[in-house]
């Protein structure tokens, strides 16, 4: 399984989601807001709405951290 999150500073969602990445020890990339993207490729890519963190599995747009845990609850990895 591999991850990607995108995340900004400050953020404790962000820090939940790369906690969670970690102690699943799901191999993951984190690209961070105004070093790795701006805030205009956010919303093209994810939508108004979209908040902080997104995350992407295997390739697959996820959502929001309640997004992914309810995604790895259906999987059955946590």
């Amino acid at each position: 399984m591999q991850a990607i999150l995108y995340s900004k500073d400050n953020c404790q969602e962000c820090d939940r989601a790369r906690m969670l990445l970690n102690t699943l020890d799901v191999s993951h990339l984190e690209y961070k807001l105004s070093q790795d993207f701006n805030e205009k490729q956010f919303v093209a890519e994810f939508g108004n709405e979209a908040q902080f963190p997104q995350i992407a599995i295997d390739h697959q747009h996820i959502g929001s951290l309640k997004d992914t845990l309810q995604y790895l609850k259906d999987k059955k990895l946590i």
